[in-house]
């Protein structure tokens, strides 16, 4: 069976589902493949700053989302080593937008609801991918065939349709984490803020969602050996307590008291900027977005905002081709190509930027040693901090039909 749409997106995930929603603001239908059964909830909650909010206000949920998740006032980074407050930042006077942690599963469950019925096609893994005359013919395990306008990977660090365009597997960096999330039936206490404890080669956080839920993250390097533990998600916890050095009391239970279950290991991957300056994001009428373009270490909490960027500018620049009613499919193929070319343009320095800055952050913030706790501690805690908010500042747009 073969089928023809104008956009196929790969994942449905956050940069697809965006860019899927994005296509609907501005009246154009695509259908999203996703390998799974149901939305991918993985990872728990993410951070989301300014630039964040600004995407997910241009696509409409971004009131929805304000509403079930607190504003953050601050970032407070604590040693592990000497049980001491290091820094301390406040955010500026509270913004419209502000900074907040939001769960996963509901920023996915809002973006997949304001979709039209049928947007998401589930259990539907791409195997792979061919010319077809002016169209990319896309082959599907299950045996069926689709053919489209454009191609879209939005398909994480394993992508399909990054392999096609030429793009090498995402690059291991040697770390692993571990995230999970505390669900209370009454309020946990926690001040408002971001709490980041840093140690000899590991780094942990916690992270409020709402007065009830706590996010946390877990950060290290570890030997062989416990990379074995690792697998063991029992073992895996007994070894991430045991790494938490002189954590307060109040954030140690935090992590004591999450499920099991919570516990396993994610490899932290990131695409060397390099390879973005000399290869293709964009092919003809296929391209990529998210992790499928840029995955990146966490240090920078850009991971999730970036892919909201990606699938706002994604949308304009695809919609900006097929509202210009084209006179032939050469025509159209060619201003689709054109608007999918603007598109890596746009994203292409931004990408690099949040790759490298992430990575060095990581490698700075993990190291170990005496030298390397002082400059930690004493200098870098307020550059890093600085470097952050630096990248929050950024704005991709809004989604308006009248200025296409």
């Amino acid at each position: 069976m073969e089928n023809v749409v104008d956009v196929l997106i790969v994942g449905a995930g956050i940069s697809g589902l965006t860019t899927a929603l994005g296509l609907h603001r501005l009246g154009i239908r695509s259908l999203v493949l996703e390998s799974s059964d149901d939305l991918r909830i993985t990872g728990f909650a993410l951070s989301l700053w300014t630039n964040g909010w600004k995407a997910l206000d241009a696509v409409g949920i971004g009131d929805s989302l304000r509403q079930i998740h607190d504003q953050l006032e601050g970032i407070i980074t604590t040693s592990m080593i000497s049980g001491r407050k290091t820094s301390e930042l406040l955010f500026s006077a509270p913004e419209e937008r502000g900074v907040r942690c939001v769960r996963r599963k509901f920023l996915l469950e809002f973006l997949a609801k304001e979709l039209p019925i049928g947007t998401i096609k589930f259990s539907s893994k791409v195997v792979s991918i061919e010319e077809s005359g002016l169209l990319k013919l896309v082959h599907l395990a299950d045996g069926t065939s689709i053919k489209t306008k454009v191609l879209i990977g939005c398909d994480g660090v394993n992508s399909v349709v990054a392999k096609w365009l030429g793009f090498k597997a995402p690059a291991f960096t040697g770390r692993y984490a571990v995230r999970g999330c505390l669900e209370l039936k009454s309020s946990h206490g926690f001040e408002p803020k971001m709490s980041q404890f840093v140690g000899e080669g590991v780094r942990a956080g916690i992270i409020p969602c709402n007065d009830k839920t706590l996010y946390w993250f877990f950060t290290w390097t570890p030997s062989a050996e416990e990379i074995e533990m690792s697998e063991n998600p029992a073992k895996l916890k007994q070894l991430v307590l045991s790494k938490l050095g002189e954590m307060p009391g109040e954030a140690r239970a935090v992590i004591e008291e999450t499920d099991v279950a919570c516990f396993q290991p994610a490899a932290l991957r990131y695409r060397p900027p390099w390879e973005l300056m000399w290869g293709n994001i964009v092919k003809g009428n296929v391209c990529v977005a998210g992790d499928a373009l840029h995955p990146m270490t966490p240090d920078l909490g850009q991971g999730g905002c970036s892919a909201l960027e990606d699938g706002v500018v994604l949308a304009r620049c695809i919609a900006e081709a097929l509202l210009k009613k084209p006179s032939s499919p050469e025509e159209e193929v060619l201003l689709l190509e054109m608007g999918l070319r603007k598109y890596a343009a746009e994203r292409k320095w931004r990408s690099i930027d949040l790759i490298g800055t992430a990575y060095m952050v990581g490698r700075l913030q993990q190291s170990s040693g005496v030298f390397a706790k002082f400059f930690r501690d004493k200098i870098l805690s307020h550059f890093l901090v600085g470097l952050l908010l630096g990248r929050t500042n950024f704005d991709c747009g809004k989604l308006d039909p009248s200025s296409l």
